[in-house]
């Protein structure tokens, strides 16, 4: 007995010894999830290829090795338990002057040259890679999906996520024609508590792989620094990741119950790479890629580079029209000064301040969307239906507000039903949604019309206008 209890012992101290940083640190676990890894990885598959497409992608050797390096040091002291063997990681460093990195679902990463510009030390630019890593393994982005309260953002974005693997054929792929890398947009906007997570085991990970977690608060203070100096656009990491309250202050407090692993991570790297920067070609801005995506005359779907704050006043709807075209599925003319924001399967129009961040959830208050959703019936009435119980599961307050009826779409038999829900912005929301068949009989084209009551009878006329103007294409 003697002997088992040394033995035993021994082993606790040992184990204290080589892990002390289990001692006392915060616990940090998934939220619920629907969906499953696997679709994380295709999810980040899909919308890490239309990033490379569309960003300016840095091909040097050094920096592409020397930023694998630094991620995979990361990913190997990642909590074991959190890991999942179908993810494909991979870091990417793009020529966009910002102070960003962005993680997708399933490991892709991709890092911004301002963030190395930015840093003082390789630590600071760990501590930022460390905490997109862990939306990553806290599968943050599908987690993002399954806790959606506003039904139109939930079930548009969901058929967005899986494209084609939810709608089918060349329906699912249709109004993607238009689109501008919705998917990745949709997936890089966290919550204030997804946000702490992050930070928390961020700071975790760091201490594992060698690095004093603190840097990663030094890193914030600098992002906040640039926000706050008045000189150009606040850095477009704030726009995706805000600031829970206190970060620099939590951070530290966790770094005080967490022992940075021994060696120490080498940075002898750091000084070079940012040389190798310097040498490269100057680098572009978001503004850059946004103008040069900009289609002639202004018709496309091009995401609004601001949608302003929902809550404040919105404008009065222009009574100049544009037309804009859903891939080869619908045409309709909208109001000129409305935007436009677009995924996979949706495209919503709305007035400045009618969509846009409240208290770091991304609500749509004001406007009209476009979209697809699967048929689960060859019945009107009962594919509508189904459509609607889909998304009361999760919407439990959403109501039907008065008779369904039948009407014409584009010539063909619809379903109009009234709606009503509270408002993301406070009170009560008014929503049209208008269902028909598309040529296949296996999916529904829906549109809906969604504002609070206060601002139903200013927004009705321009409402009817856009359903007058509809016009479904996909009989060819």
């Amino acid at each position: 007995m003697n002997g088992t209890f040394t033995r035993a012992a021994t082993f606790v101290a040992m184990l204290l010894a080589t892990a002390p940083s289990l001692l006392g640190q915060t616990v940090v676990k998934p939220p619920k999830n629907k969906f499953n890894p696997q679709q994380d990885v295709d999810l980040g598959r899909e919308a890490a290829a239309e990033v490379r497409k569309k960003y300016p992608i840095i091909n040097d050797e050094k920096i592409s090795q020397y930023l694998a390096g630094l991620g995979n040091r990361l990913v190997a002291a990642a909590p074991p338990e959190l890991k999942q063997s179908v993810y494909q990681y991979s870091f990417t460093p793009v020529n966009l002057k910002e102070i960003n990195a962005f993680a997708l679902p399933g490991g892709p990463m991709f890092v911004y040259r301002g963030m190395f510009d930015a840093a003082a030390n390789e630590a600071e630019v760990a501590g930022v890679m460390a905490h997109e890593l862990s939306h990553v393994l806290l599968r943050h982005g599908t987690a993002n999906e399954t806790k959606a309260e506003n039904p139109w953002l939930r079930i548009g974005e969901i058929a967005g996520s899986l494209g084609g693997s939810v709608v089918g054929g060349a329906a699912g792929e249709a109004l993607a024609q238009g689109s501008q890398f919705g998917l990745g947009t949709l997936l890089l906007r966290y919550s204030r508590d997804y946000e702490k997570q992050a930070d928390i085991l961020g700071s975790h990970i760091m201490a594992q792989a060698g690095y004093d977690p603190r840097s990663l608060a030094h890193m914030f203070e600098t992002i906040e620094k640039q926000a706050q100096s008045g000189g150009g656009d606040p850095p477009q990491w704030l726009s995706d990741h805000p600031n829970p309250g206190n970060r620099t202050d939590y951070i530290n407090k966790e770094a005080a119950l967490l022992t940075v692993a021994s060696p120490a991570a080498d940075t002898s790297g750091f000084e070079p790479i940012k040389k190798e920067f310097a040498a490269l070609s100057p680098a572009k801005s978001m503004g850059d890629l946004a103008q040069a995506r900009k289609p002639a005359g202004g018709s496309g779907f091009e995401s609004a580079v601001s949608s302003g704050t929902p809550g404040q006043p919105i404008q009065p709807a222009s009574s100049d029209y544009r037309t804009i075209r859903g891939g080869g599925v619908f045409q309709a003319d909208v109001p000129s000064n409305w935007n436009t924001t677009t995924t996979k399967s949706t495209i919503r129009v709305f007035p400045q301040n009618g969509y846009g961040q409240v208290n770091g959830e991304t609500v749509f208050s004001h406007g009209i969307e476009f979209g697809l959703t699967p048929a689960g019936s060859r019945d009107l009435q009962q594919a509508t239906n189904a459509f609607l119980n889909a998304i009361s599961q999760s919407n439990p307050q959403l109501s039907v507000a008065g008779s369904q009826k039948a009407v014409q779409l584009s010539q063909r038999t619809a379903i109009a039903t009234p709606l009503v829900n509270p408002s993301p912005i406070g009170g009560q929301e008014r929503i049209a949604l208008y269902t028909t068949f598309l040529a296949d009989g296996r999916t529904l084209f829906y549109y809906l019309t969604v504002t609070p009551e206060g601002d139903l009878a200013a927004l009705q006329d321009t409402f009817r206008h856009i359903g007058a103007s509809i016009r479904l294409t996909d009989m060819h």
